[in-house]
């Protein structure tokens, strides 16, 4: 069992340490807000720590599950950042997901201090990381991986080292393209179903076990129907992945033309006041359109 620090618990995070404490690992936490701490503590047991720095003082492993590349600079540099309480050859874990160059640059700079650093960003949603069931792709040398993954099997599904450091995020970019076409198909069905006069739980349970059948209609379908996007995969959170993968198709030369124009999508949800909503409500775009 090894000595861990988590930073970051937020509706990922909080479940993912907790599957950590039940693995057997000794789990000290950091949360900017120390209430979110406070409750995982009295949860999950283990231990809170006030600042980054502290909180990966003497741990073999830290992992981190923040919201973007800035709160990751945050949670990594500085006099109170991970990277100066982390004593050479410890791990640093990022499950945020991020840009590559960022990613990169981290990386770096943990090297140059003797930390190893694996990229690791998660699929599955908060029913994953409370369920255990993520999807993780990771970025990093072999032997990095090799000491990351038996901890990632506390919340894992399926773990996979896709490539040097940096690859993590790339194949985390792959996922989120082809969810957004995706999850615009699936509205875009049952919108028409709607205007059709079909019922939408007799039409999924039909075309779901057919060539349409996805994840997301399984899971986001009686969502869309019922209008109800309170919980999930928020819109803000999705347009800040698009963005990192518009960004880098720019520089490697990708062509993205469905998910600039997805990404228009869900920036037409945030100004009706949607930024929170689950992704799932590009539905509700098309109800208001008519």
């Amino acid at each position: 069992m090894a000595k861990l620090a988590f930073l970051g618990l937020g509706v990922m995070g909080f479940p993912m340490a907790g599957h950590l404490v039940a693995k057997g690992h000794e789990v000290t936490v950091y949360n900017r807000t120390a209430a979110k701490s406070a409750a995982w503590v009295a949860r999950h047991g283990g231990t809170a720590a006030p600042s980054p720095v502290t909180a990966a003082q003497g741990a073999d492993i830290v992992l981190a599950c923040v919201g973007n590349d800035d709160d990751l600079r945050a949670v990594c540099l500085g006099e109170e950042g991970a990277f100066a309480g982390l004593a050479k050859g410890a791990l640093f874990v990022d499950h945020t997901t991020v840009s590559a160059r960022v990613t990169r640059d981290l990386a770096e700079q943990a090297a140059g201090m003797g930390i190893g650093y694996v990229d690791a960003p998660v699929s599955g949603g908060q029913a994953g990381a409370e369920n255990g069931a993520l999807s993780i792709m990771c970025g990093g040398t072999a032997p990095d991986f090799a000491r990351a993954e038996p901890v990632l099997a506390a919340y894992a599904k399926v773990c996979r080292r896709m490539g040097e450091v940096g690859a993590g995020q790339l194949a985390k970019m792959c996922n989120q393209i082809a969810i957004a076409g995706v999850v615009q198909g699936l509205a875009e069905a049952l919108h028409f179903a709607e205007k059709a006069g079909l019922s939408i739980p007799e039409l999924v349970e039909v075309i779901g076990a057919g060539a349409a059948g996805s994840w997301q209609m399984a899971n986001r379908h009686k969502p869309m129907a019922e209008n109800a996007f309170d919980f999930g995969f928020a819109v803000n959170w999705m347009r800040k992945d698009l963005g990192i993968c518009l960004a880098t198709a720019n520089e490697n030369g990708a062509s993205l033309p469905l998910t600039a124009l997805v990404d228009q999508f869900y920036k037409d949800v945030q100004k009706m006041g949607g930024g929170r909503w689950d992704t799932s409500s590009l539905i509700a775009r098309l109800r208001a359109m008519g």
